[in-house]
């Protein structure tokens, strides 16, 4: 596939001339630069390949003249925030690096585990009956109980590393220089400079700490399980926040820091007070918390900036019917992974305002053999409720509601 084959589509094309003619001057954000382009922060939801429809949404507020300064995601959100933090500066266009290398890659080719591993996923997601299914599950529900996973995501792993060190990114530390490469004249509308610290753009890709319980955010807490965290490539984070169970081995750290100085660390940094394990797994993120609205939070002040938040699927929960073990674990696993981050909003119902609902249609986030034509509608339908989203928000009421908001911490 081309990039065109994204970015030309009649509807995308369409969707961005009339954004330009009727959103040209709006306000998103108090923090711009000398060339107009304004800055936010971005959270995105985990959902699989559904991803697809999150670098349809970023590249339309791309072109739109907004960027970012803080980025966060869950699994398939963590894979478009460490692009969009890592495939450039902050100041420049990355979507249309990801689109390209979106038009490229396998889905199928990061299903690692083996032939046999293909044949039952396939059979999972197109035909799930008991019968196609319990003729192949012997061996590979062995596998399972093995190497507690279907896919070492070693594929994965090196596409993804491999992407960002074509770019000059190969470590933590890289990763940070390149986001503290801040625009010249960033500033607020009022003409307040921000320097380093008052932007503070970094990174935070969530995991799931499985040995520790622990809710991990990457790179911040990094050197609990690295002694030399500056080092890490950040496609590991990554990985560990994609690891869906059962689906991709988990990522297990060994040779965990350990002594009274690491044990600080935890304390501070996880609130966890016993001796750090030796060895630590991960799991996908979103087993603790999916779309983590909640990463750049706070709560006493209005903000320059808003938090966009963009979650695959739609803006209410819906009630499932569970009459059989699958649909049992499937709305377990549901209600574990989204439950905390449904309550921040509750709790924060201004967030309402900053969420765009992306609707992923009839497509499965196991589709790792999706065509070029789920593909492209993926993608659109990312840059639609981009285009929506940009037309109805309104920055100066979501900061009069933060302004009330704030005189209760007062």
């Amino acid at each position: 596939m081309r990039t065109e084959d994204f970015t030309e589509v009649d509807e995308v094309q369409e969707l961005l001339g009339r954004l330009r003619r009727t959103c040209e001057g709006k306000q998103f954000s108090d923090v711009i630069d000398e060339q107009g382009n304004q800055y936010v922060d971005l959270v995105m939801e985990g959902g699989g390949v559904l991803g697809v429809a999150l670098v349809g949404y970023t590249y339309v507020l791309e072109e739109m003249g907004i960027r970012f300064l803080r980025v966060g995601g869950t699994s398939a959100g963590s894979i478009n925030a460490v692009l969009v933090a890592g495939l450039g500066t902050p100041q420049e266009r990355k979507s249309e690096k990801i689109v390209k290398e979106l038009a490229d890659v396998d889905f199928w080719a990061f299903v690692d585990g083996g032939r046999a591993v293909r044949a039952f996923v396939q059979t999972l997601v197109r035909h799930p009956s008991f019968i196609g299914l319990g003729f192949r599950a012997s061996w590979v529900l062995g596998k399972v109980f093995k190497k507690l996973g279907l896919n070492p995501g070693d594929a994965f792993y090196g596409w993804l590393s491999g992407l960002l060190s074509g770019d000059g990114v190969s470590t933590t530390q890289e990763l940070r220089e390149r986001m503290a490469q801040l625009p010249p004249n960033l500033r607020t509308r009022e003409g307040k400079e921000l320097g380093l610290e008052r932007a503070n753009p970094h990174l935070a890709l969530v995991a799931a700490d499985v040995s520790t319980q622990t809710k991990v955010e990457f790179p911040n807490m990094a050197p609990l399980y690295w002694s030399n965290s500056d080092s890490v490539n950040p496609a590991l984070y990554v990985r560990a926040s994609m690891s869906i169970p059962g689906f991709f081995y988990p990522l297990r750290v060994t040779s965990v820091p350990q002594g009274e100085e690491a044990q600080a660390k935890w304390r501070d940094l996880a609130k966890y007070a016993e001796k750090p394990p030796e060895v630590c797994t991960f799991v996908d993120g979103g087993i603790m918390s999916n779309f983590p609205i909640d990463l750049f939070h706070a709560p006493e002040k209005v903000p320059a900036a808003p938090t966009f938040g963009a979650k695959l699927g739609p803006d209410q929960r819906r009630s499932a019917e569970i009459d059989s073990p699958q649909r049992l674990g499937a709305a377990v696993f549901r209600a574990a992974s989204h439950t905390l981050d449904y309550d921040f909003i509750k709790r924060n119902p201004d967030y309402e305002k900053l969420v765009a609902y992306i609707d992923t249609g009839r497509h499965g986030w196991l589709d790792f053999d999706m065509d070029e034509a789920a593909k492209v509608d993926l993608f659109v339908r990312g840059a639609r409720k981009a285009g929506e989203f940009l037309t109805t928000f309104n920055w100066e009421e979501y900061k009069e509601i933060r302004r009330l908001k704030k005189q209760l911490y007062e």
